[in-house]
């Protein structure tokens, strides 16, 4: 992995925890060791969260088929449990609750690291492929529909409005289409709020302020006179 992979390793026992920590950071992992699953949703869906979690299933309080429960309905990270070679019922309902994988006490250091490299690259191969289907490039402009944000060419990030957004997301899916105002209002699903075609002129005109021209001079938004806009932009 070119990038150190994040883990998050929970185990209450501390010479446990400690080795699980050694071969881990030994295997160029970054490493957060805890002895509770206390907070550990909130660090999981952190926008620098982990590429894994190594839960124990035998934790004090949460214990970890709990854990990969909550932690399954919100994150779509690496969860991976440590169980002990009489857990085998924990460790099937520990996969029917959404890990991934586990390893056994006492483990094999080797198995052990190969099964979180192995995830590790799953997961960030599954991450890559979500992220690339979120983005539209085009102009040298970047659109992430996840987070609604638009990037310009000098990396800079340009606000939109709820109404803004929705239009270049229906411009960016239909480009090389000539689209009416009826057509964009529907789209949009502003036609019950603003009925009045004039409104999609008023958005187009915010719009294109925002990427950098104007009606007299579009290079993306084009006007076409009696049918409607034509976005011209190659977009992938």
């Amino acid at each position: 992995m070119d990038e150190r992979a994040r883990v998050i390793v929970v185990e209450d026992e501390p010479i446990t925890r400690a080795q699980l920590v050694a071969h881990l950071e030994e295997a160029a992992f970054d490493v957060d060791a805890r002895e509770d699953g206390r907070e550990l949703e909130a660090a999981v869906t952190r926008a620098d969260g982990p590429d894994l979690v190594l839960l124990d299933i035998k934790l004090p309080g949460a214990d970890g088929l709990a854990l990969t429960r909550a932690l399954r309905a919100v994150s779509d990270v690496g969860i991976v449990l440590v169980t002990s070679r009489q857990d085998r019922v924990d460790r099937i309902v520990g996969l029917e609750s959404g890990a991934d994988d586990y390893v056994t006490k006492p483990f094999d250091p080797r198995e052990l690291v190969g099964r979180c490299r192995n995830l590790a690259r799953r997961v960030r191969a599954q991450r890559s492929r979500r992220g690339e289907a979120r983005l539209r490039h085009f102009a040298d402009f970047t659109l992430d529909l996840l987070r609604r944000e638009l990037t310009g060419p000098d990396a800079a990030r340009t606000p939109l409005t709820a109404g803004e957004f929705q239009l270049l997301h229906t411009f960016v899916e239909h480009a090389g289409e000539v689209l009416s105002r009826d057509a964009i209002l529907s789209a949009i699903r502003n036609r019950e709020w603003y009925p009045d075609d004039r409104y999609v002129d008023v958005l187009v005109g915010h719009l294109r302020r925002k990427l950098g021209e104007t009606a007299s001079d579009p290079r993306l938004i084009r006007t076409v006179h009696g049918k409607g806009y034509l976005f011209t932009a190659e977009v992938a």
